[in-house]
């Protein structure tokens, strides 16, 4: 029989909440999932295989209760018993009638869930953000966690809400609720091969043609997590990290995800005009369909643009060091073409 739940965590049939959910589970915790009924647990548990042959057992000693992070009387009872609260339950979309739902999920959402953790003494509080709530300007130097929010440069819907959801964050903050932040940069990792950027490794595996010559922050999943789980163990409270392994441009990435997967690299380089008529007709394919487009204005940019991010102070304050993002996309490949096979 378990013991009473002490962590909670939001998210945790995406991509950073489910890994985190195994690495707590496989340490022994005592945890607390919320999902929605129309959840996807059997990616929870092949995620959890990745961990261990007990994935089944693992997955059984979480305490999984429906609940939503927009709905108030669903996320009180699960507050009981709880002293630790990682928030990762985020909405990612680059489609415009998705901007109401995303601000009620990502901003409103955090809020519900700080206000809780308030009125619940909770002693620690841990949100998942992103490098989208950093300043930017192409070719402008490193940037920092001193490249505060500039709403000239951010100005797309995602980075907003989940701007937003920071800013409820440090309000919690301010109201006596310990806090950290971390701002993963684009994130890898296994288990989700259809969404987001799993999606790289599916393109790989079809020897996906078209390259872009754009540079981001990139970093392993079981990075983020490690860096999750050793900030709810220090004394860093009301703190914000930049958790980027390497900067690495798009055409890198997906040649070594070829390398691994055993394909054909891309070889064609999209111009800026390509890439307009691109998100234009994935746009209209998206709309027939009712599926995210696989590339949008505000991604069709990204990916031509430059920017490059420091963890020095995440590596300072923790003495952590980072797997290189070769070592991550090696894993991750190997787990995408074990999950083939077993298909």
């Amino acid at each position: 029989m378990n013991q009473a739940p002490h962590i909670l965590v939001t998210g945790g049939t995406g991509l950073v909440g489910s890994h985190l959910l195994a690495k707590l589970a496989i340490q022994g915790e005592s945890i607390r999932a919320i999902h929605r009924k129309s959840s996807d647990l059997e990616k929870v548990k092949n995620v959890f295989s990745y961990y261990s042959s007990n994935s089944e057992d693992l997955f059984n000693s979480i305490d999984w209760v429906i609940g939503d992070v927009t709905d108030i009387p669903s996320l009180e009872p699960v507050f009981n018993d709880i002293t630790q609260v990682y928030h990762c339950a985020a909405l990612v979309s680059f489609r415009k009638k998705d901007e109401e739902l995303m601000r009620k999920i990502n901003i409103e959402g955090t809020a519900n869930m700080v206000n809780l953790s308030l009125d619940n003494r909770i002693k620690k509080f841990c949100f998942v953000s992103s490098i989208a709530t950093l300043d930017k300007k192409e070719g402008k130097g490193i940037i920092d966690e001193s490249n505060e929010w500039n709403p000239e440069n951010n100005n797309y819907d995602y980075a907003i809400s989940k701007y937003g959801g920071e800013m409820e964050v440090w309000r919690g903050s301010q109201e006596g609720l310990n806090v950290v932040i971390v701002n993963p940069g684009v994130i890898l990792g296994a288990g989700f091969w259809e969404h987001n950027t799993g999606r790289f490794f599916t393109n790989g595996y079809t020897s996906f043609k078209y390259y872009t010559t754009g540079q981001t922050g990139f970093v392993g999943v079981q990075d983020v997590v490690k860096v999750m789980l050793a900030l709810m163990e220090s004394e860093l409270v009301n703190q914000n990290y930049i958790l980027v392994s390497e900067n690495a441009t798009f055409q890198t990435v997906m040649n070594h995800i070829a390398g691994v997967l055993g394909t054909k690299p891309p070889s064609k380089k999209v111009s800026p005009l390509l890439a307009a008529i691109a998100w234009r007709l994935a746009g209209i394919q998206a709309f027939f369909t009712g599926k995210q487009p696989l590339i949008t204005k505000h991604s069709s940019k990204a990916a031509q643009q430059t920017y490059a991010y420091s963890s020095d102070k995440i590596q300072k304050d923790l003495s952590f060091e980072f797997e290189r993002l070769s070592e991550s996309i090696n894993t991750i490949g190997n787990q995408f073409l074990r999950d083939k096979k077993h298909k």
